[in-house]
């Protein structure tokens, strides 16, 4: 199996170190506060043979998804369908999903519900959440964005981990964009 070429970036996100990895597609995967390590475990899992590439097509994704990425995390306004994406990895319904949602302007938000309706399966509400919670590329593909049908915050931060800390990045980057979402018994 051939090697797949990989750039590899720590930026300063709004919680701490934000992790932007990209291929020679699109930017492929990234991670809030986690290791190099396991970052590098999970793109292994998902993709095969890796190699850290220090020049060529994935550096050059690479620079340019940072600016957009950094712009966005400074909290200006930004579109973040002009950064490449590498979703090639993905099953078929994950990349409806995230197409759908990618197509969320700054500012603007969506129930899972509707997403559902969008991609033309609209009983799998619950199904968007599984996809949105698999999302290897969060924040680029805006999935917090993407609330509870009743208005609240509903999930965030796939099935790892604190769910208060990624219930409060998700409200934290939409306040960032200047949306208020409540928690459920808030």
């Amino acid at each position: 199996m051939p090697l797949t070429p990989i750039a590899m970036v720590t930026l300063a996100g709004p919680d701490g170190p934000f992790l932007v990895a990209a291929s020679e597609r699109g930017v492929v995967a990234v991670a809030w506060l986690t290791g190099d390590e396991a970052f590098l475990a999970d793109l292994r899992r998902r993709l095969g043979p890796i190699e850290i590439a220090s020049g060529g097509p994935a550096r050059d994704q690479l620079r340019a998804a940072t600016p957009v990425i950094e712009g966005a995390f400074a909290g200006h306004r930004t579109d973040t369908n002009r950064i490449a994406i590498d979703l090639d990895d993905r099953p078929p319904f994950d990349r409806r999903v995230l197409g759908a949602v990618r197509r969320l302007a700054w500012g603007e938000t969506a129930s899972y519900g509707e997403i559902a309706r969008q991609i033309g399966a609209p009983r799998a509400a619950r199904a968007v959440g599984g996809a949105l919670g698999r999302n290897p590329i969060m924040f680029v593909i805006p999935c917090h964005r993407v609330i509870a049908a009743d208005g609240t915050l509903g999930g965030y931060g796939g099935p790892n981990g604190d769910h208060d800390a990624h219930l409060a990045r998700k409200q934290s980057l939409l306040l960032r964009e200047g949306v208020i979402v409540a928690r459920r018994g808030d």
